[in-house]
């Protein structure tokens, strides 16, 4: 019962971790249910198993907004563009999230062997890095053959098809795998210009040898990847208590709000040059190659070598459109629709285009590690390499004017060219250099006594940044005319991670955990890309928690409290003004962010078949130091409640399983969220709801239904985009604002095999 015992406090401690300050950032990446396996893995069809250093309970991969990546588990921070941190064979999906988002080269797939979610203080001892991490390994070559594989559709039309195949090649123990993954999505909206808003191939091919003797086995494997994917923002009418209202001509989550051709006019920052740019296929794609080499050997000393190597080589292109605001036009003030000339009036939509043309990015990383259980010690040490190269990274920027309908129809106003467009690369972007991080680690699992348990870790990094940017302006129109107007950067970073995490057992069933965090980090080439020397004093994020946990047959339960405090965070805002909301500046911002919550976590099973799973969080995070100017204003938004991130959080999942059935449900309520700078404007409190039940026809097939908000909840979430310094919300009311959103009503149903 006290191996029980302890093993449940440690993932009550991550969980509490995960939701202390838990929000999901419904306006990121989201794939359907994988990752859980102990509540919602499907029986009959293994698809999902976790090492003892992860956390297999929380429904990661289930998310309200979209299909293509994992939820984010948000830890009172606010939320990044990456969203949570992806990890495959131990190695980051991606160095950095922009320009290559990981969902770009990286899908929850049968090629995939096994997924889980890795605790924060395991990322902060073997990474460095502050949060969770999705950590998965490829599916390797099997001595038997199998075959396995996944048909994913909806009532919205979406395609997937995943499989994978492995078996043998001799045998002296050569070994081979390959699959295919096929993403065809069209959300649950309809665009102007194509079918699909996620199109998304991945292809992987290996060969892998086993050791004589158990000794271990090694694994070379090639993995290419081509993937675009939109995003689309709802248009709706904001009211009192937060509350927004569906328009009559445009449904939330399933109209589109992206201009109707898809298609941007951009100006080339370095040759100055204009051109177009689509929202789909070869302009906004992204491909890569990645070509992995892992595996393991137990060493004669009884010490087991891990290693794995990547070469990542991709080709990110982008494009993007930001809603900023709204505004009404009268015949007077000029507006006519692009395509055919007409006179318009009414709403009036201002757009922010931004176009990454293709940009080489190439990753060279690897981990090498040594484990070996020492009496009571269970003891690892390891040496992890990263290299990035980014070669000139651009961010071409325009503005432009739309109409406020679905699919909506370019507008021509006073202000903009021919085409619609105006303030070419205002705020425009560029880097371009490497970076290197070398990185050494180690940890220890020490059972001190039968009642005590102790965990801690180290990490020591030198981060090197070595590149150039320019302190130019970017002016409208700007662009780059000289090679003086570019700088050196050399800059060499050491930093330090690590954790302590102690479990004490007073009883048999109850005991005490604490935990201790601490990690470092400072710019990176991506902070230069605007047009000043960035601030790179180090950015340091301590955590503490203390808490109490209880087990029996029946219950799991754990309590506690966490303190967190993270300094010198770097944001760049797009603010509109709200005297002229015609005008837009882009405005960076340091701040810092603290926080402090409560988690209650329990696990409950009265009866047999039954399972319900209970979360309940209270947390209050605020900024710090957070003051700019902006349109000659001074602002200050010291002591405001973080952006988009709920007081008062709880998760209900009940199910239930029977013969070859199982029945399952989630709830998520999320408290009132601040949509903007300010806390003038915030969302009324909400629900995201998700139920499936699945079939198990025999040990090789499983059948599966989910339904994504089954309450039809039609309301908007994260934040109102061009409303940061909006400080009054009575103006407000019965507006037209835009912002994210929870899918609609969705059906997905699903066909599994395994042999």
């Amino acid at each position: 019962m006290r191996k029980s015992t302890l093993k449940i406090s440690a993932l009550g401690l991550i969980l509490s971790f995960a939701t202390v300050f838990g929000q999901e950032k419904t306006d990121s990446l989201a794939v359907k249910s994988a990752i859980n396996a102990a509540a919602k893995n499907e029986e009959g069809v293994k698809t999902v198993t976790t090492s003892s250093k992860e956390d297999n309970n929380r429904n990661v991969m289930l998310n309200a907004a979209n299909n293509t990546s994992p939820r984010d588990v948000n830890i009172g921070l606010p939320s990044t563009v990456g969203g949570i941190t992806i990890l495959e064979n131990d190695l980051p999906a991606v160095y950095f999230f922009w320009p290559e988002l990981p969902n770009k080269t990286w899908r929850q797939s049968v090629g995939l062997e096994k997924t889980g979610l890795l605790k924060m203080d395991q990322l902060a001892n073997t990474m460095g890095d502050l949060g969770f991490a999705v950590n998965s390994y490829s599916q390797t070559g099997t001595k038997d053959f199998k075959l396995k594989g996944k048909f994913t559709t909806s009532t919205f039309g979406w395609l997937q098809g995943d499989v994978n195949v492995s078996g043998p090649i001799s045998k002296n123990g050569w070994t081979y795998t390959v699959g295919a993954f096929a993403n065809f999505d069209p959300s649950t909206y309809k665009l102007g210009f194509t079918r699909n808003v996620d199109e998304t191939k991945i292809f992987r091919a290996g060969v892998t040898k086993y050791f004589n003797d158990d000794k271990g086995k090694i694994s070379i494997q090639y993995k290419y990847a081509d993937s675009y994917s939109i995003t689309n923002y709802a248009v709706f009418q904001y009211g009192p208590e937060g509350k927004v209202t569906e328009l009559d001509n445009f449904r939330i989550g399933r109209d589109s709000y992206v201009v109707r051709d898809g298609q941007i006019k951009m100006k080339d920052i370095f040759s100055g040059q204009t051109y177009w740019a689509n929202m789909d296929g070869n302009d906004s794609r992204n491909t890569s190659h990645n070509i992995d080499i892992f595996g393991n050997y137990l060493l004669n000393n009884g010490w087991n070598f891990k290693f794995s190597t990547r070469a990542h080589f991709a080709t990110a292109k982008s494009s993007n459109i930001i809603p900023l605001s709204i505004f009404n036009a009268d015949a007077a003030s000029g507006y006519t629709i692009a395509s055919t000339g007409q006179a318009y009036t009414g709403a009036v939509g201002t757009q922010l285009a931004m176009h990454t043309p293709s940009t080489p990015i190439t990753n060279i990383a690897g981990r090498f590690s040594l484990n070996k259980q020492l009496g009571n010690h269970n003891v690892t040490v390891g040496v992890l390499e990263q290299y990035y190269n980014i070669d000139k990274f651009t961010s071409n920027r325009s503005f432009f004017f739309q109409t406020t309908e679905p699919q909506p129809q370019r507008l021509i106003g006073p202000t903009t060219d021919a085409d619609g467009f105006y303030n070419y690369n205002a705020g425009g972007e560029f880097h371009s250099g490497t970076e290197n991080k070398l990185s050494v680690y180690g940890t220890d699992e020490w059972k001190v006594s039968d009642n005590f348990n102790l965990s801690y870790g180290l990490h020591l990094k030198n981060h090197i940044l070595d590149g150039e940017y320019s302190l130019t302006p970017r002016t409208v129109g700007f662009n780059f005319t000289d090679p003086s107007q570019f700088n050196q950067i050399n800059q060499s970073f050491y930093q330090i991670g690590g954790s302590l995490n102690a479990t004490y057992n007073i009883s048999k069933n109850f005991g005490v955990i604490a935990n201790a965090l601490y990690t470092e980090e400072n710019r990176r080439l991506e902070s230069y890309s605007q047009a000043f020397e960035p601030n790179t004093n180090k950015i340091k994020s301590p955590l503490g928690a203390l808490g109490i946990f209880w087990n029996t047959d029946y219950i799991q339960l754990i309590s506690q409290a966490t303190y967190l405090k993270k300094n010198n965070n770097l944001n760049r805002y797009n603010l509109v003004n709200p005297a002229n909301t015609t005008q837009a500046q882009n405005v960076t911002v340091y701040y810092d962010i603290q926080t402090i919550g409560w988690t209650t976590d329990f696990v409950v099973k009265p009866f047999k078949g039954f399972n319900l799973h209970y979360l309940l969080t209270l947390q209050n995070p605020v900024y710090k130091k957070f003051n700019f100017n902006a349109f000659g204003t001074a602002y200050d938004y010291n002591d405001n409640n973080v952006l988009g991130v709920a007081k008062v959080l709880m998760e209900i999942d009940p199910s239930y399983t029977i013969d070859k059935w199982r029945f399952w449900a989630s709830f998520r309520y999320f408290s009132k969220q601040y949509a903007n700078l300010t806390n003038a404007l915030y969302f009324a409190p909400r629900w995201e709801t998700f139920g499936g039940v699945s079939y198990t026809v025999n040990k090789n097939i499983n059948l599966g239904a989910t339904v994504i908000n089954f309450l039809n909840q039609r309301g908007a979430s994260g934040t109102i985009n061009g409303a940061e310094l909006i400080t009054d919300a009575n103006p407000y009311y019965g507006k037209l604002l835009t912002g994210t959103y929870i899918m609609p009503l969705t059906g997905q149903f699903s066909v599994s095999f395994n042999f």
